[in-house]
């Protein structure tokens, strides 16, 4: 019995403390869930950060290439208008196939020159750009046609501004208008 009696007293000392053992380790298993947790959700926010970061960073990087390319296409723009064009490619005697064939060469050299352009700009902007430069050429080609081949350079001069006279609105301003208020944009 009193064998007995020496379990029942061991009892009485390691089952209490067995149970303060279970609590303890389920308090420590509890609050290191919760840390982990934290850890976890701060390493997701500090990820969160850095990427944010490196966006803006990029964005940074690329705002001047960006302006750069609308500044660019907006000079070609204003380059191919109708008035700037003739002031620069009509020279005195100049026959009006001599004129059709230089502004035409002309536009597609500009253009040609500023295609990588279309890297750093919507394909909305893009598409402005080319709708400008197939309408100057449509004009140019137009007047052409109705001057015929043996006008002078100056009688297609003038049909050609007789045209856009016509027009609501010049392509390449409208062009122009679009790239403005995308650039714009960019700068917030």
């Amino acid at each position: 019995m009193d064998h007995m009696h020496n379990w029942g007293n061991i009892l009485l000392y390691f089952v209490p403390a067995l149970l303060i053992m279970a609590a303890i380790f389920m308090v420590i298993k509890r609050f290191l869930e919760v840390q982990q947790s934290i850890i976890i959700k701060f390493l997701e926010r500090d990820l969160q950060l850095k990427a944010q970061g490196d966006r803006t960073d990029k964005n940074k990087e690329s705002l001047p290439l960006k302006l750069q390319a609308y500044e660019r296409l907006i000079l070609f723009l204003e380059r191919i208008a109708p008035n700037s064009i003739l002031v620069r490619v009509h020279r005195g005697g100049m026959t009006a196939p001599q004129l059709q064939s230089d502004l035409v060469s002309t536009i597609r050299a500009e253009y040609e020159h500023n295609l990588s352009q279309q890297v750093y700009i919507s394909e909305q902007a893009w598409q402005e750009v080319q709708n400008a430069k197939e309408d100057m050429m449509r004009i140019i080609n137009n007047a052409y046609s109705t001057v015929g081949a043996n006008a002078t350079g100056i009688q297609m001069s003038s049909h050609i501004f007789e045209q856009v006279l016509k027009l609501e609105n010049l392509p390449t301003q409208k062009a122009i208008d679009f790239l403005k208020s995308e650039a714009k944009k960019l700068l917030g």
